[in-house]
């Protein structure tokens, strides 16, 4: 079994690997970061660092790859905040640059990876990617409005997730789709909010990353994009 983590940098992607370390798999990382795998102790990784997430570097860092050995990919991809972009509160405060930086991120690159990677594949392979969604992605859940780049840029990725299901359904029978909403997790992404987290709602990233990789492992393969939480627990689109 091989393990594929891109985005490696993130906290739950870290979890990731830490977790899988513990195990004999392969594990393979890609990142434009790699400082915390250089210093910490990995038995049987491979490290692709990349300088830049655009077309040319995605292309160059799959082709590193055995695509046909992969038996899970992680895309932890995601962005909240930076100092150019910011949660809306209302409708005034919408900026269309920092829209599309949050929509290249949360959207358009998992998409890409997702893209390059079957691209390679063998049409026989056995594989489960798994993407890190949001529940605040789902338009019946949106009670309280707001967040406008953050929750479109998920609702966005949740959509073309289901279409690359409906294809893959055809193409690749024995590729799973997840999109995985972790709940809050103890990291620089949701630092600035964690004050609003109910008392034992705020998760570390061991707790969502073990919880993650035991949902992964026991969704069975049916051809359809599963859109759950750190329960296992269904969401609603």
């Amino acid at each position: 079994m091989t393990t594929l983590i891109i985005g490696a940098n993130s906290e739950i992607a870290k979890g990731i690997a830490i977790s899988v370390n513990q195990t004999n798999e392969r594990l393979i990382i890609i990142s434009r970061n790699i400082e915390f795998y250089n210093d910490n102790i990995f038995k049987n990784i491979k490290i692709i660092e990349t300088s830049s997430y655009n077309e040319n570097h995605r292309e160059a860092a799959v082709k590193e790859l055995n695509v046909d050995e992969l038996s899970r990919v992680f895309i932890c991809h995601g962005l909240l905040h930076d100092d150019t972009s910011y949660p809306e509160k209302k409708l005034s405060e919408f900026d269309p640059t920092s829209f599309l930086n949050i929509l290249n991120a949360n959207t358009l690159t998992p998409l890409l990876w997702l893209k390059h990677i079957t691209t390679q594949m063998n049409h026989k392979n056995e594989c489960k990617f798994v993407f890190l969604s949001a529940r605040v992605g789902s338009i019946s859940d949106n009670k309280l409005g707001g967040w406008y780049s953050y929750r479109s840029s998920k609702a966005a990725l949740n959509m073309l997730l289901k279409s690359a299901a409906i294809e893959l359904k055809r193409t690749f029978k024995n590729v799973k789709l997840i999109a995985f909403h972790p709940g809050t997790t103890d990291s620089p992404l949701s630092k600035p909010f964690q004050k609003n987290v109910p008392k034992g709602k705020l998760f570390t990233r061991d707790f969502v990353a073990d919880a993650l990789i035991d949902i992964t492992n026991k969704t069975q393969i049916d051809g359809e994009l599963s859109f759950i939480d750190w329960q296992g627990e269904k969401i609603d689109w």
